[in-house]
């Protein structure tokens, strides 16, 4: 892999610090955690980590509320903790991409604490501050993503400020000079310590439009929040955000072999080409077409296929879970019928052959069901306030199990922040260790073809069948032309064949009178001569 240019076709393995493994007995996971597990990380072949925020935070929104950007959380160590394990990442010739939550702070932050206070004060505009209407309402119509209203009322200040998310965390104002500088400065702070790049968390809600203008109706026929009902056309994807990233892409350029991938929520295709066309915008980028319900195949291959292949096109990134969404073993499991057992390695085998950066979630390897968190243990402020309706994030981020036991080998302590899945438990790393058939073997294997394979992981892609629960494209390069199948239904499928392709890898498939013959929920990559 070129060493400009790594993170094309790379896979990097997410780690969520609070579930990761906790190394001081709090019931919470830490830096010296994820330091003590790289090993685990290299042994699945990754190339590298993306690490949720472990910044000061006051953790209303568990770390995506950052109260300072510059340094650790106590609950997760010190900077120097940080740069051991940073330290001890590069030994291991893994790279380390850090969140940075931009587009808000928390209200503890002492840039909100002093914008509060009156209009007049220096930071009185780095801040989205609004008058409100003549009749006491809130600005604009906006709505935020945890329901209700995007806008609070600010006694002090006589005003509204805007937040996209919790109240807790009040939107920054791009459109000040002064704003701008200070974000490119904390990526400047970072890239000087040696991280090799930043996940930036929800990118497309930096700006805002200006005038405040009302967001359309959605039309959305059954709604499960309020933010549902509208277009967020004016709150969100403002054509200003591409010259921020083009000059953070300028300071980038400036420090060595790194990168940039924006999540953008929840995005759209033309969304990711505009964020990353051309040599001067993000590296990649990444939205939730497939981190919802089950798209089906036809859906699938035509989000897959819209991604054009020329020079000045974007590069796109692509993952099935992550801390935000219910596990895609659980998720989209159900929704075709598959058991656990057989849907993970069938969705893993997926995910990596496709064209693009690959994230793969903790536990994933493992084939991790969602976990099951009663209503007592919940944590997740999204989940308590839309519970039975919704349980929110927690049973995503329940802890890592290393070890079949009670605590799973995640804590010494009695209790764990989020309580620990017996179902999860069974799954262990270490049980995992010792089958030779087991999930996180089936990762590593798939992995490594996938890195052996420049087609699997910088080639072409073209569709070649997708109908009646069957995928099947090609990824090609230099005459090395690579077959994917997958039977995503619960019936036999049976395909044609030229030739006498090499079998790369295969779940339940086999080739038999010149076709592939795909049992219900099974996979098969092949070398096709």
């Amino acid at each position: 892999m070129q060493r400009d240019a790594w993170w094309r076709g790379a896979v990097l393995y997410q780690i969520y610090p609070r579930s990761f493994l906790d190394t001081n007995g709090d019931g919470v996971g830490d830096l010296k955690g994820i330091a003590a597990k790289l090993d685990h990380v290299k042994s699945l072949g990754a190339d590298g980590v993306w690490l949720s925020p472990f910044f000061k935070s006051p953790m209303r929104d568990f770390g995506y509320d950052v109260s300072d950007y510059r340094d650790v959380d106590p609950m997760f160590g010190t900077l120097d903790d940080f740069k051991a394990l940073l330290k001890a990442a590069h030994g291991r010739d893994l790279r380390v991409i850090i969140d940075q939550v931009w587009s808000h702070t928390s209200s503890d932050h002492a840039w909100f604490q002093e914008s509060r206070q009156d209009r007049t004060n220096a930071k009185a505009d780095w801040y989205v501050w609004a008058d409100p209407k003549p009749d006491g309402s809130p600005p604009s119509n906006w709505q935020a993503w945890f329901g209700g209203p995007a806008w609070t009322w600010e006694p002090r200040r006589r005003q509204y400020y805007l937040h996209n998310f919790l109240p807790t965390q009040p939107q920054l104002n791009f459109h000040n000079d002064d704003v701008r500088a200070a974000i490119i400065d904390i990526a400047r702070f970072w890239l000087a310590m040696g991280v090799d790049g930043f996940r930036l968390d929800v990118a497309n809600y930096y700006f805002h439009d200006a005038q405040l203008r009302d967001n359309p109706p959605s039309g959305d026929p059954a709604p499960a929040l309020p933010r549902n009902m509208q277009v967020h056309q004016w709150n969100s994807d403002q054509p200003e955000t591409l010259a921020f990233i083009a000059r953070l892409r300028e300071l980038m350029d400036g420090h060595g072999a790194n990168m940039a991938v924006a999540e953008l929520a929840p995005g759209s295709y033309a969304l990711m080409h505009d964020y990353t066309r051309t040599g001067g915008r993000l590296h990649t980028a990444y939205a939730f077409d497939f981190l919802g319900a089950w798209p089906g195949v036809e859906k699938m291959a035509a989000i897959l296929s819209q991604w054009r292949e020329g020079a000045e096109d974007g590069w796109p990134s692509w993952a099935f879970s992550n801390h935000d969404v219910t596990r895609v073993a659980t998720r989209w499991g159900e929704a075709v019928g598959a058991a656990a057992p057989r849907a993970a390695p069938l969705f893993m085998a997926l995910l990596l052959s496709l064209r693009g950066t690959i994230f793969l979630y903790q536990g994933e390897e493992l084939g991790l069901p969602e976990g099951d968190v009663p209503f007592d243990k919940l944590q997740d402020p999204w989940g308590i306030a839309g519970w039975p309706a919704t349980k929110g994030r927690d049973g995503c981020r329940t802890p890592m199990p290393w070890k079949d036991e009670i605590m799973a080998g995640f804590t010494k302590a009695k209790e764990a922040w989020l309580p620990v899945d017996a179902r999860q438990r069974g799954l262990a790393v270490e049980k995992q260790e010792k089958l030779a058939e087991s999930m996180l073997h089936t990762t590593r294997a798939l992995i490594a073809l996938r890195k052996g394979s420049v087609a699997l992981s910088r080639g072409s892609f073209s569709v070649v069948e997708a109908q009646g629960g069957v995928l099947v494209f090609d990824r090609e390069v230099d005459g090395e032309r690579v077959r994917c199948a997958f039977n995503f239904a619960n019936d036999q499928a049976m395909l044609p064949l030229e030739g006498k392709p090499d079998v790369l890898w295969s779940a339940d498939a086999v080739i038999a009178g010149g076709k592939l013959v795909l049992e219900p929920f099974s996979a098969a990559i092949l070398k096709l001569v």
